[in-house]
């Protein structure tokens, strides 16, 4: 059975650091395109204590890592964000508690606990224009995959990044109904999501950490900082 283990997710987890901390200011500035301008700068501020704290984080299992982080998160990430992304780190942590390496299968119910969390905390749905958007398709990849008799992590890693550019450019013309771009209405429309398109560079720069080869096509993915 394929297995993904807890030094895989341990290397996940410091690419998303670097990979926030470096697109602080971009993701702030689409952010501004319709909503207050602040996302990545909040996002930046909770991974950045994660980075700085990660040598203390207890890594005894993947559960107690993700907890521990889910806790930083919430501290420490700025607006509706930290509850959000701390609830889906709660979420996964709980089914991942005691676990030194996880299945594809159980990775996709982590997913899906942590989709169920964020969707009870904040109540967004596809179609909202949140990160959701990328989420939900990139879970429903997860789950065709694990329920393959002999799934590639590798090839399971690249879709879900493909999925994850596709909701950019399928949200893009949407009218966000939730945070604070839904105040603004329909100028919301014709902007690409933040919370989106984080996930699909996080997801990008993944691949790239794992040795995946793929092309990146969205434009917001493509124009991120070197």
């Amino acid at each position: 059975m394929t297995e993904i283990s807890q030094s895989q997710i341990e290397r996940a987890i410091q690419t998303t650091c670097t990979t926030v901390l470096r697109n602080e200011l971009y993701f702030s500035d689409l952010d501004g395109l319709a909503g207050d301008g602040d996302f990545g700068t909040s996002l930046a501020t909770g991974y950045r204590v994660i980075q700085n704290e990660w040598p203390e984080i207890d890594k005894s299992n993947i559960g107690a890592m993700l907890l521990k982080i889910s806790m930083l998160v919430s501290k420490h990430v700025g607006g509706s964000s930290g509850p959000i992304w701390g609830t889906g780190f709660m979420r996964a942590a709980m089914l991942s508690k005691g676990k030194e390496a996880v299945t594809l299968q159980d990775l996709s119910d982590m997913l899906g606990s942590a989709i169920e969390g964020i969707q009870a905390r904040g109540g967004a749905k596809l179609g909202d224009k949140t990160l959701l958007d990328a989420l939900i398709p990139v879970h429903e990849t997860l789950k065709k995959h694990a329920a393959s008799a002999n799934p590639d992590l590798g090839l399971t890693l690249c879709e879900c990044a493909d999925v994850a550019e596709v909701a950019i450019d399928e949200t893009k013309s949407l009218i966000a109904h939730r945070g604070r771009a839904s105040q603004v209405g329909e100028r919301s429309a014709g902007t690409p999501d933040p919370g989106i398109v984080s996930i699909a560079v996080i997801l990008n720069d993944w691949c790239k950490e794992f040795g995946v080869e793929r092309t990146a096509t969205a434009a917001e993915v493509l124009n991120q900082p070197a």
